[in-house]
């Protein structure tokens, strides 16, 4: 049996930040000489961001932040706390979010928690244990036998390979029902700086989480969803030390060269050429927004048409990259859209510290009409 997603659900926190409003507060830092103010300007404003969330919620008011504040300071002056504060605060942050995206997967896919049998828990940005797999089984009441993994640290690729365990572990089980969470708190580790690549970081990052129920059983939870076929992987001839993600003493330090998006340009079509071989090129692409310009190179590198990556646009737009996360949401809302047919076919690409490039190439299924009831709404609407 083929596994496959039976849903996917969401969450971010409350606090939104429009990126005109990000983009003045880091602008505003003491330390920002004239060409990293004029640099922010512009990186913010090409970014094809409108907002985006965050668990700090002293950055919608930073006038108000208390004098003791650890992120933001009194007049709206960014701080830099240690990284074992920034840690702290994703051990109190995440375990929340990762539960509300995993209640409406679970709510969303009509499986009850008692049925779930694994947990894949994903994160980059924070780490602590018991970790965010052991808390999901507290928080939601799933039985304490379930089985746990957690992959940390892998990057924004990291939802694919997450699918790819939680697949395998459906094909070794009949009865296996797998929950996928990725949680990311991106935004814990911003930083004021001159440096253009800690801008481009400022520019793009955000808070989320997406969980995706996986199973292999057909009567397990509602019918359709995504069919995952197969999965690749890939490493670029270059680009080591062009994406970076590495543990310093005031947070993670991101390294985000600007030869990442030519990289992608340029290595995209073989990547994709070797993970596809004779197939027909698919339907549907999700694409992981690194950023606007990532999307622009693996656009015209793959020479497709201008709306083939209107959902990865969209969520960058909404809600800008949210690491491992960010996919998820894409694949989520190919689910909600109804021009998306049964039998497309859906590739999705994520890119990772290496350069890495994770590919899966998935099938939609639409929920068959099988009651009186459906049966007289199909014909209706066929009239």
């Amino acid at each position: 049996m083929t596994a496959r997603i039976v849903s996917i659900g969401t969450a971010v926190p409350p606090t939104r930040i429009a990126q005109a409003v990000a983009r003045d507060i880091f602008a505003a830092q003491e330390g920002a000489d004239r060409l990293a103010r004029r640099r922010i300007q512009a990186v913010f404003d090409a970014s094809a961001i409108e907002q985006r969330h965050t668990v700090l919620a002293e950055f919608a008011s930073p006038a108000a932040a208390p004098d003791d504040a650890a992120f933001v300071g009194a007049g709206g002056r960014l701080l830099s706390p240690t990284t074992g504060a920034r840690n702290q605060r994703f051990i109190v942050s995440a375990p929340e979010l990762t539960a509300a995206a995993a209640r409406t997967a679970l709510a969303d896919g009509g499986i009850d928690p008692s049925a779930v049998t694994h947990v894949v828990t994903v994160s980059c940005t924070g780490l602590f244990a018991p970790g965010p797999d052991y808390r999901l089984v507290r928080d939601l009441g799933l039985r304490p036998t379930v089985e746990r993994c957690h992959l940390g640290f892998i990057g924004c690729a990291a939802a694919l390979p997450a699918l790819r365990v939680a697949s395998a572990l459906a094909a070794s089980r009949p009865d296996a029902v797998v929950l996928v969470v990725c949680t990311e708190l991106c935004t814990l580790h911003l930083r004021p700086s001159n440096d253009p690549q800690q801008i481009v970081a400022a520019s793009v990052f955000a808070d989320g989480a997406a969980a995706a129920v996986v199973t292999a059983d057909p009567a397990a939870g509602n019918p359709g969803g995504l069919d995952l076929d197969r999965f690749g992987t890939a490493l670029t001839d270059e680009g080591e030390t062009d994406m970076v993600w590495t543990i310093g003493d005031n947070g993670f330090e991101m390294i985000l060269s600007a030869e990442v998006p030519r990289i992608i340009g340029r290595e995209i079509q073989g990547a994709v050429g070797r993970f596809l071989g004779d197939d027909a090129p698919p339907e549907v692409w999700a694409v992981h927004p690194g950023g606007r310009s990532v999307l622009d190179r693996v656009e015209s590198g793959l020479d497709l048409p201008p709306d083939a990556l209107a959902a990865s646009r969209a969520v960058l737009r909404d809600f800008g990259n949210m690491s491992s996360a960010t996919i998820l949401f894409i694949l989520a809302s190919l689910l909600r859209d109804d021009d998306v047919p049964d039998g497309a076919r859906v590739a999705g690409l994520a890119f990772g510290p290496g350069l890495t490039v994770e590919s899966a190439l998935m099938t939609r299924r639409r929920r068959a009409v099988t009651t009186a009831e459906d049966v007289g709404l199909a014909l209706a609407a066929s009239v």
